[in-house]
């Protein structure tokens, strides 16, 4: 597997902007409140993919800026993002953006903090924040719950197809996961809220769903197409033609020097 996982987003971004769930109302209220966002906030994000953060932030009026690797996410990222002239997408690798003299209060990573590189990253993130920002993280797990025999049923089907399937692979409930936050605390107080959501898809949204993630994306052409006609046929002959994903978002916030 010789392609970037972390810039293969960039090959569909229509259908990822289309396909993607948006974040529950619920983390953005949540995330507004506990930072105190406003029109005089500064906001910086990493990877906003095609804004699925990006553009509820954007509401609250706030300045943000967003700085997306692939260029085609970025267009559609604009393209969410024209009602709102306070928010723009920079293209860049994070790691190489040069960061603006004004510090921002807040940085965001959706669903995104995982490709950045854990020995360095954080280093960026104290340059980029203000003495007492925050940095807010949105960490997405994919939990049992919803069709719950469907979601044991298909791992047949990538037990065959996915060489990198564990055997027996089985869902955590919402109560046996969570993200680990070690390296988070010395940089600040970490507090962490959960949102959980449950979204029905017909056979033809899940498999778009599927095609927006990165380990589906990367397998080799026959083995992803037998892999997917695979759930689709076991949505459509033993499912009556839909399925309910679980998800539990954690929106994790850690203040800058708010650590012991």
């Amino acid at each position: 597997m010789t392609r970037s996982l972390r810039g293969i987003f960039d090959e569909d971004a229509e259908l990822y902007d289309r396909a993607r769930p948006s974040y529950p109302p619920a983390l953005v209220r949540a995330l507004a409140a506990r930072v105190g966002l406003g029109a005089d906030s500064r906001v910086l994000e990493f990877g906003p993919g095609t804004g699925q953060l990006t553009v509820p932030i954007a509401e609250l009026g706030c300045h943000v800026t967003a700085v997306e690797l692939g260029p085609s996410m970025a267009a559609v990222a604009r393209r969410n993002l024209r009602a709102f002239p306070r928010a723009h997408v920079e293209v860049a690798e994070f790691e190489r953006w040069p960061l603006p003299r004004e510090p921002f209060d807040l940085m965001v990573a959706a669903t995104s903090f995982h490709w950045l590189d854990p020995a360095t990253r954080l280093t960026k993130v104290a340059d980029a924040l203000r003495p007492d920002g925050t940095l807010a993280l949105v960490t997405t797990h994919h939990t049992a719950g919803g069709s719950r025999d469907f979601f044991v049923e298909v791992q047949d089907c990538y037990e065959r197809w996915d060489p990198a399937t564990p055997p027996g692979l089985r869902q955590s409930t919402d109560a046996e996961t969570a993200t680990d936050t070690t390296d988070l605390e010395a940089f600040g107080q970490v507090e962490s809220l959960r949102f959980p959501q449950e979204i029905t898809y017909t056979a033809q949204t899940y498999i778009d769903l599927l095609l927006t993630y990165s380990n589906h994306r990367a397998l080799e052409p026959a083995a992803r197409k037998g892999l997917l006609d695979g759930i689709r046929e076991l949505i459509d002959t033993r499912h009556g033609g839909s399925v309910t994903k679980r998800y539990l978002h954690e929106l994790i916030l850690v203040r800058r020097g708010g650590g012991s």
